[in-house]
């Protein structure tokens, strides 16, 4: 139950983002410039959360390498390709909590109707950041970091930056 709790309060800090001012000059700190346009793109609130993943991950790593900061800060760039409302983005992460196959099965919706865009941002996002950075040239590590960071991570241990999903995705989970 602490997971649905997590998603309400993620849910909570979204809806007073408004009144908070992101640290856009620590976001361009880690990335290049079209990738901070990239970042300039989201919403408010993914700006923000996106800088708390970044903080989560500095706090775990001081040091941590400059391909995992930028995936902290980009992990949901695909999400700017479909502004959603707050309450669309709580639906989706939180049916995925606790209906993983029935939130599936609203994500591969081939014409959907308005009520599964959430559904199927929340699935496709991974993939639309990998396009994005593609366009704006980033390193592949950063763009599979990117493409991947929902993935089942034990799915992938003998890729090379398995070590940094599974930072990345603690992070993205703390925050």
């Amino acid at each position: 139950m602490s997971q649905v709790r997590r998603r309400l309060a993620q849910g909570l800090r979204a809806l007073l983002a408004f009144a908070i001012t992101p640290d856009l000059a620590l976001a361009q700190k880690y990335l290049s410039n079209c990738e901070f346009a990239a970042f300039r793109a989201l919403s408010r609130s993914e700006q923000l959360h996106s800088l708390n993943v970044l903080r989560a991950v500095l706090a775990a790593e001081p040091y941590a390498p400059s391909v995992l900061t930028a995936a902290a800060l980009l992990h949901d760039v695909g999400k700017s390709r479909r502004q959603l409302a707050v309450w669309q983005k709580t639906l989706a992460v939180l049916a995925q909590s606790l209906a993983p196959g029935l939130s599936q099965q609203l994500s591969r919706e081939e014409s959907p109707s308005a009520w599964r865009f959430p559904f199927i941002v929340q699935r496709q996002h991974p993939k639309w950041g990998g396009e994005i950075l593609r366009a704006c040239g980033s390193d592949v590590e950063l763009i599979w970091l990117v493409e991947h960071h929902q993935a089942e991570a034990n799915a992938h241990r003998a890729h090379p930056a398995y070590t940094m999903l599974r930072r990345l995705q603690a992070a993205d989970n703390a925050s």
